[in-house]
């Protein structure tokens, strides 16, 4: 027994290495035909001796247990988003907010540490005593999902630290995972071949590959992960402590096992060492083999970071400096109007498609009346389209050089609604034309996107209650206010065309849990105009209680920090709407039980 358990340990031993040197030091040392001939020699004996299986096995990254929904994690330090910037001014205007914060004189440069903005997915990993114990996604910053199961079947990621002088017993940081084009260019012509939906991009192929509730699909796609954050370290030896460096700790995540982009990790000692960077990274970029859109830099010094401390929604001390964006010529087909949760049209431009970044685009929302007025654009056209960041193609101007008139035509606003024929109200809003339908919860558009906002992830987040399913449970009758859905029982699931039992199931559990959320997330959920995720903290975090909201006086609400006008008075008037006040009742009552975990 005593050999078996030996060969068994030289196995992992082995694996792991070799995991180490391809991802960390970048170094191929065994074909993949010997690295799965030993993987597979592993998995046969660990299943003959099911005694000697270890959490931290190189096994356990192979998949197969089908969840119903995802857990939520709890960040105890947020993970917040990035502020981005787009010009050399932004940036030297950044270095000087920062210097100024810092208070350092004009002859002193910072010393800034520069990386890739990897176009992934943000993970946060906690490792307990060496072993990957939790790993979850950033969720709304707040409170995210925990994607354990699916982030132990990536290979990149360790799931057994390697011992070092500084062994952590408490480790928490936080990497992105992505797809190589490759991998995603692989994924899409397998997704062909099976007659299934293809990804758009390599981002939304990582980000679906990571929430699969079947981990062992997420096995199967070939994700990659890029360590480029320590957020929380407790040490064997409290005598000792890190580095006050940023990029000096990176190195030291690379030391204990998990891969950083060593090449572009660059300490960089004033700001014009960081465009030097920028341009240079500029060039390499369509030689990486996976999507970055730009740069991240960073204050190095730990202490000068904590000195510059974060903002509602970013750090003070680091800042994404985006690429340009390429420009394409794309001619104009048709306007449609769609219609918002809030009954707003919005004018859309179906466009001949055209390829952006490996991205096809059909579309570009032309945003408003105005906006259409200042292009002075009309169907038929030919019209300059950029990805704004490299995420959402906007129209530029109209090539009127190129304009035929013989064969375009003006656009015609319309005077009902294109969904329930309601008379379309014309409304001055912020100095801008709007049209808008004020049916509500009796228009299907409205009603839908409403309901759709509700589920959503940064809302209620009930798992798996995607777009085609709400549209089929409000054309049948057993959805029509957000209150419905905590009435849906397996039988009105299974009769909806497209949901099979086990998806039932599975979308009452995940209404379950979702009973259990923030007194923020459910402020957000309710859709008041203007509300948005960091408005709905700041709401929470003033009034502590729902019924203190709701009761909230004019005066009370203009009175908070961060809270303008417009928003106080849509809250305000939110809560006088007796509609508004019966379906929050409802939701909270013994019923249906939505309840908060902050109180």
């Amino acid at each position: 027994m005593n050999d078996v358990k030996n060969f068994i340990k030289v196995l992992r031993d082995r694996l792991r290495n070799w995991e180490y040197l391809y991802y960390v030091e970048n170094d191929s040392v065994v074909s993949d035909e010997e690295y799965d001939y030993h993987m597979e020699a592993l998995r046969i004996l660990e299943m003959k001796y099911p005694d000697l299986i270890t959490i931290d096995s190189p096994t356990n990254r192979i998949g197969g247990k089908l969840k119903s929904g995802f857990c939520q994690f709890h960040h105890t330090i947020p993970m917040l988003s990035l502020d981005s910037i787009f010009d050399e001014s932004s940036l030297l205007n950044f270095d000087k907010r920062v210097r100024k914060r810092l208070q350092y004189k004009d002859d002193q440069e910072i010393c800034y540490c520069c990386e890739l903005k990897i176009d992934g997915v943000g993970v946060h990993l906690v490792y307990k005593n060496g072993i990957l114990i939790s790993a979850s996604t950033r969720g709304d910053g707040h409170i995210g999902e925990d994607v354990t199961d699916n982030v132990r079947t990536i290979r990149a990621i360790p799931l057994f630290l390697r011992k070092d002088k500084f062994f952590p017993e408490l480790l928490e940081v936080r990497g992105e995972v992505f797809m190589s084009n490759d991998a995603f260019l692989k994924l899409n012509k397998l997704f062909i071949q099976s007659g299934v939906k293809t990804f758009s991009n390599p981002r939304n192929a990582a980000a679906g590959s990571l929430r699969q509730l079947n981990s062992s699909v997420t096995h199967e796609r070939s994700l990659d992960f890029f360590c480029y954050h320590l957020v929380s370290v407790v040490l064997s030896d409290d005598k000792m402590s890190l580095s006050d460096s940023h990029y000096n700790r990176l190195q030291q995540c690379a030391i204990w096992g998990l891969p950083i982009l060593r090449r572009y990790n660059q300490i960089c000692t004033g700001i014009h060492a960081v465009l030097q960077y920028y341009k240079q990274v500029q060039q390499d970029r369509e030689l990486l083999g996976f999507n970055i859109d730009g740069i991240v830099i960073k204050v190095d010094s730990i202490c000068s970071q904590n000195n510059l401390s974060v903002s509602l929604r970013a750090p003070r001390w680091a800042i994404g400096y985006k690429f340009s964006a390429k420009r394409f010529v794309a001619r104009i087909c048709d306007i449609r109007f769609q219609v918002s949760r809030m009954g707003v049209l919005i004018p859309v431009a179906s466009i001949i498609p055209i390829v952006i970044s490996g991205v096809v685009i059909r579309s570009v929302n032309l945003h408003n009346i105005d906006f259409i007025r200042r292009l002075d654009l009309m169907i038929g056209d030919f019209v300059i389209i950029q990805r704004i960041g490299d995420v959402i193609p906007k129209i530029i101007h109209v090539v009127f050089s190129k304009r035929i008139f013989h064969e375009c035509r003006p656009i015609m606003y319309p005077e009902n609604c294109p969904v329930c024929s309601s008379v379309l109200y014309q409304i001055c809003c912020k100095k801008r034309v709007i049209l808008r339908c004020n049916a509500g919860l009796n228009c299907f558009a409205q009603r839908k996107e409403i309901l759709k906002h509700f589920v959503s992830r940064k809302a209620m987040n009930i798992v798996g209650m995607g777009d085609k399913i709400i549209d089929r449970l409000i054309k049948v009758g057993l959805l029509s206010t957000q209150v419905d859905f905590f009435k849906l029982k397996i039988e009105n699931l299974v009769s909806v065309d497209g949901v099979k039992f086990d998806l039932a199931n599975r979308l009452l559990h995940a209404i379950e849990i979702s009973k259990k959320t923030t007194l923020s997330r459910f402020i957000y959920a309710l859709g008041i105009p203007n509300v948005g995720e960091c408005t709905a903290n700041i709401l929470a975090k003033h009034y502590g209680t729902l019924e203190c909201l709701i009761s909230a006086e004019i005066i009370s609400l203009l009175a908070i920090r961060n809270i303008g006008d417009i928003v106080a008075y849509n809250v305000f008037n939110f809560f006088r709407n007796n509609h508004n006040i019966c379906i929050v009742n409802e939701l909270l009552s013994s019923d249906f039980g939505v309840r908060f975990m902050d109180g």
